[in-house]
């Protein structure tokens, strides 16, 4: 049975506030729970109508009614857990790295990720204004992944300038990708849904790259930014 206790912890980690405070985060769903339990996270409490046999002190058999009073979903789905959220590691200068400034749009943060995961890219870097990663909307789209990519929150401008490496920027002005040559290494920068890439981190690119538009009216104003790094990323690990 749900305590109140429970239940104002569960909700109050909607806020970011608050899982930054308590240093947990929910994630919802059979399928995205099983695959954080194999990973290294640590499980703090498990809320479920149907039992998952792990750790009885961790475990709460709950009724459908008691999982939609938790439940941040239009549509619970059979469980919620509760993890604690990670230590984050440094970042590996050696490899391909994506770094986000300001993207806003909790879906396109969790494809983003999903996307890193795909194209074996371990570390996504985020400015400080870029969406938290552990809003329960980016845990849902992220499908597991986010056990598998580093992601750290920082000063954008400030790791730039110290991480001695390439950085590629997606611009509308950019160079044609498909006849860029892309290195192994670098810095992959993708802007903010509305404005793009921030003037003071342009300044940083040592590159600009661009999707080039192939309709005949070329009227299509810009791509997802979710989208046009799925299409960067394959190009360069096609290099």
């Amino acid at each position: 049975m749900l305590s109140k206790s429970h239940i104002k912890l569960i909700t109050s980690l909607k806020q970011k506030k608050y899982r930054q405070q308590y240093g947990y985060f929910v994630v919802e769903g059979v399928k995205t729970i099983k695959e954080l339990l194999e990973s290294n996270l640590e499980l703090y409490a498990l809320y479920t109508t149907e039992t998952f046999n792990i750790d009885a002190k961790k475990e709460f058999i709950i009724s459908e009614t008691e999982l939609k009073k938790i439940s941040f979903l239009k549509t619970p789905n059979k469980a919620l857990a509760i993890f604690k959220i990670p230590e984050v590691k440094t970042v590996d200068k050696t490899k391909l790295i994506v770094a986000l400034d300001d993207v806003r749009d909790p879906g396109n943060l969790g494809t983003i990720i999903r996307l890193c995961d795909w194209f074996g890219v371990k570390d996504l870097v985020c400015s400080k204004k870029t969406v938290d990663c552990f809003n329960p909307k980016v845990i849902q789209a992220t499908m597991g992944s986010i056990t598998r990519v580093n992601i750290s929150y920082l000063d954008l401008e400030v790791f730039l300038k110290k991480a001695n490496m390439p950085v590629f920027g997606a611009f509308m002005e950019g160079d044609n990708v498909y006849k860029s040559k892309l290195p192994n290494d670098g810095i992959l920068v993708m802007g903010n849904e509305a404005n793009g890439v921030s003037l003071e981190v342009e300044n940083l690119v040592t590159e600009k790259i661009s999707i080039p538009r192939f309709g005949d009216l070329q009227a299509t104003e810009s791509l997802n930014v979710a989208t046009a790094t799925a299409i960067l990323l394959s190009e360069f690990r096609r290099s």
